[in-house]
């Protein structure tokens, strides 16, 4: 198995995976960085695409504070949420940060479809 992790806009994600084809599955360790351009919508399709696992740190905000972005350590966000939040799918009420999200990882694991009654494109 390989692995890697991958902050980076699409682009340079699809070239990274390109780069570590050598036959052996492949796992992506950390993709996800809203305020830096690797986000669920650009970056998942291309795991898909490519057969890679990835894995997202965070889950919901406040479980691990991965949802503050880097510059957390200097400006910390004690009186208002960051503009953007960096990993976090879900507020602590489960309300999703951004609906648009929850629904694309539904479309691309299969869930929408197996909610709609039918089976995910393979």
């Amino acid at each position: 198995m390989i692995s890697f992790h991958s902050y980076s806009w699409p682009e340079q994600f699809e070239k990274r995976i390109a780069s570590l084809a050598y036959g052996r599955p492949i796992i992506c360790t950390e993709y996800m960085a809203r305020s830096v351009g690797s986000t669920f919508d650009t970056i998942l399709p291309i795991a898909k695409r490519y057969r890679v696992a990835a894995i997202n740190w965070g889950f919901v905000a406040g479980k691990t504070q991965t949802y503050l972005p880097w510059d957390s350590w200097q400006r910390p966000y004690v009186l208002q949420q960051p503009p953007v939040w960096f990993h976090e799918v879900f507020h602590q009420d489960g309300r999703p940060y951004r609906d648009q999200e929850t629904a694309i990882i539904k479309q691309l694991t299969g869930e929408a479809n197996k909610a709609a009654g039918t089976s995910a494109e393979r």
